[in-house]
């Protein structure tokens, strides 16, 4: 495990990219801290701008800017841009097709030190049915990272979640990362493990369980949920004939959805699903709660069998 909590690793990137790009610009809602924003005020003060806690202003004023030529990023929590700024979001950024882009930290149930309040589990589907929007989950340090850095060559509304904990290191610093591409983590031919951001090294460990039951799973990481990698999906799923999706988020609008009309369109196949019931999440430490939620290995395991089992009946 990582010892860098991944909104670390985005708050230097964006400070990164602040100094590579002098068109970037970043907005905060009163959270710069714990957003990590913070690293992009210390080093670009003159392109920093702290609106208060006016979630939905701070995304009507990031798309004014980028009506000037500026690349804004707007941060903060991820249920507040979801919920709180939604409609700013869908008038003023996605009907007219700007670039915006929508930092939502403490994405998922990673957010567990403020309680179920603060945590997301629904913001995918939100973001996702925007129109127009690209939606990224990074999954590690090397690919949040380049998922910030190359977000500023993505033209268009983007909507990027941010874990407030640390992750395994799944990817070198070298490899690829593109947006709507998915990644081949493991070769397997007979379920293939669909995962996105914190399910995706607790994938690569429930597909090695697997194989000690002479089932090979085939792991492939989604980062970019919106568009999805729909020829990658359709030739792994025409391989395995089974699938089994692993997100943290609830099971209606996410990875599930996106893969589940894949499958239906063009390869029809049994699909499990691992991600939150119809339920929010729970106050606790971070891994109690994702294992009272049904996120761990144990659980991909299982249902990976029971997809391979009603596959083979």
């Amino acid at each position: 495990m990582s010892s860098t909590p991944l909104r670390d690793t985005f708050g230097k990137a964006l400070a990164e990219l602040g100094g590579l790009n002098p068109d970037v610009v970043a907005l905060d809602a009163d959270l710069a801290g714990a957003t990590r924003s913070i690293y992009f005020a210390k080093e670009h003060p003159d392109r920093f701008f702290n609106v208060g806690i006016a979630e939905a202003n701070m995304v009507s004023i990031a798309a004014g800017l980028s009506t000037c030529g500026k690349i804004p990023y707007a941060c903060t929590f991820a249920f507040l841009l979801a919920l709180r700024a939604l409609d700013q979001i869908r008038s003023q950024v996605c009907y007219p097709h700007l670039n915006v882009k929508l930092m939502g930290t403490n994405g998922g149930l990673s957010g567990f030190g403020d309680g179920a309040t603060h945590q997301e589990v629904a913001d995918l589907a939100i973001m996702r049915a925007m129109p127009g929007m690209t939606v990224v989950v990074p999954s590690d340090e090397p690919t949040m990272r380049q998922a910030v850095l190359e977000s500023a060559r993505h033209a268009g509304p983007l909507f990027l979640r941010v874990p407030r904990v640390s992750a395994p290191v799944v990817h070198g610093p070298q490899d690829p990362f593109t947006y709507g591409k998915g990644i081949v983590l493991l070769e397997g031919a007979d379920v293939t493990i669909v995962a996105m951001g914190m399910m995706v090294w607790r994938a690569i460990e429930a597909a090695k369980r697997l194989a000690a039951d002479a089932i090979r799973a085939e792991v492939i990481e989604i980062h970019t949920l919106k568009p999805i990698d729909v020829e990658l999906l359709a030739a792994s799923l025409s391989k395995t004939g089974a699938a089994v999706t692993a997100e943290e988020h609830t099971r209606f609008g996410g990875l599930f959805s996106a893969v589940s009309e894949v499958a239906g369109e063009l390869k029809p196949v049994p699909i499990g699903c691992v991600a939150i019931e119809d339920r929010f999440g729970e106050s606790g430490q971070y891994e109690e709660i994702m294992a009272s939620c049904g996120l761990t290995a144990d659980h991909i395991v299982a249902k990976a069998k029971d997809v391979v089992h009603r596959k083979r009946a």
